[in-house]
């Protein structure tokens, strides 16, 4: 039995069906039309023409024995994406994920049982309404207050050690990028080079800062 299912084959799901499996994991795929499984059937582990909303059927595929299920059904059958995490959390798959179309369907899928949702139109407006923004900033993942964020080290902190970054402005290098490798944990005396690319943790407002150094 596969590690993963992925309810919903359309664009969204075909791709996180697709993603899980290069990154090693078996994956179920379900939908209840034949013809977007056929899709993915080279892709993945198995398929399953399914309809999530028929309590029997979804009974039969032993979804508990998942390590997650993925309700990834479309924005058009809002009402399917409801009743099947409904009747999933019933059967008591480990972890359930569901996608969300607005906040109110987001309350209601963790109000029924998902244990997360994700809105990802909204995560990708969000990252790119922040790159044009800060175009200095190469790549970032919010998280409160905090950013993560892939900067080019500016010439002003060239031969500077990582270590005095921090002690200067309380960022955390989590990796260096030069040339073509990557050091995950970079020593805090390594010296900055130019053309470095630099992976920082810290205040959002002192990344931005510092990103937008020359």
């Amino acid at each position: 039995m596969a590690d993963f299912a992925v309810v919903g084959m359309g664009r969204f799901g075909r791709a996180v069906a697709r993603s899980l499996t290069r990154e090693g994991q078996s994956v179920l795929a379900i939908d209840r039309d034949p013809e977007r499984l056929r899709a993915v059937a080279d892709d993945v582990d198995a398929v399953a023409a399914v309809d999530m909303t028929d309590e029997d059927a979804v009974g039969a595929l032993r979804l508990e024995r998942m390590a997650c299920v993925v309700v990834a059904i479309g924005s058009r059958a809002t009402e399917a994406s409801l009743l099947a995490t409904a009747i999933l959390r019933r059967f008591a798959p480990p972890r359930i994920v569901a996608r969300a179309f607005d906040e109110r369907h987001a309350r209601v899928l963790l109000a029924i049982g998902a244990d997360e949702v994700l809105n990802p139109e909204d995560e990708i407006g969000q990252r790119l309404a922040l790159r044009l923004a800060h175009p200095d900033l190469l790549d970032q993942i919010r998280l409160g207050e905090n950013l993560i964020a892939e900067v080019e080290a500016p010439e002003a902190w060239v031969g500077e050690p990582l270590g005095h970054l921090y002690e200067t402005h309380r960022i955390a290098t989590l990796a260096l990028r030069r040339g073509g490798a990557t050091d995950s944990d970079p020593r805090p005396d390594e010296r900055v080079e130019s053309g470095d690319v630099l992976v920082l943790m810290g205040r959002g407002d002192t990344i931005r800062r510092v990103a937008a150094l020359k």
